[in-house]
């Protein structure tokens, strides 16, 4: 049987932000990105707790342990290095 039907084709990434954030709220925060897994490098080892990143500074925020402020939102710190972005 010859079937000829076409291939699906694979789904189109967008490219990765020189900024980006989980909260919905921020102005870094594209949705699109986080439809495919991301991964986050800082200084060559992968982080998995990154809130936010920024590429061309260097930096990511993850959260300080369980402590919130005052909107109940996690408490960030930002923690410098080679910051690398990529997907899975």
């Amino acid at each position: 049987m010859n079937d000829t039907t076409p291939a699906t084709p694979p789904t189109e990434r967008p490219a990765l932000p020189d900024r980006l954030s989980t909260d919905p709220r921020s102005p870094y925060h594209v949705a699109a990105v986080f439809e495919h897994a991301i991964g986050i490098r800082l200084n060559g080892k992968e982080r998995f707790d990154v809130e936010e990143y920024c590429l061309s500074e260097g930096w990511v925020k993850v959260p300080s342990g369980k402590t919130l402020d005052r909107k109940g939102q996690p408490l960030l710190i930002q923690l410098k290095g080679k910051v690398e972005a990529f997907y899975r």
